[in-house]
């Protein structure tokens, strides 16, 4: 009966830490950092498609711009990546 309950436990630790605990890629320096998220989402690893270029959100496909906009969601608006 622990050892169900133990395996329980450890089954929800990692979902919770899958939802609430993220990685970004820095969008100037390409170096990766684990940070909280504000919202629980199954998505990990934030990236930036735009990075430092001079590109428009309206220049990416459908698919980068909705990667783009959870970036600037979950990173840029909370300060990181600066």
């Amino acid at each position: 009966m622990k050892r169900i309950v133990l395996v329980f436990s450890v089954v929800l630790l990692l979902v919770l830490g899958k939802f609430w605990i993220g990685i970004y890629e820095h969008d100037e320096f390409g170096s990766e950092h684990i940070f909280i998220k504000h919202r629980a989402i199954w998505k990990t690893y934030f990236y930036s498609p735009v990075g430092m270029s001079d590109l428009l959100i309206s220049d990416l496909t459908i698919e980068k711009q909705k990667e783009q906009i959870l970036f600037d969601e979950f990173v840029s608006s909370k300060g990181l990546s600066k």
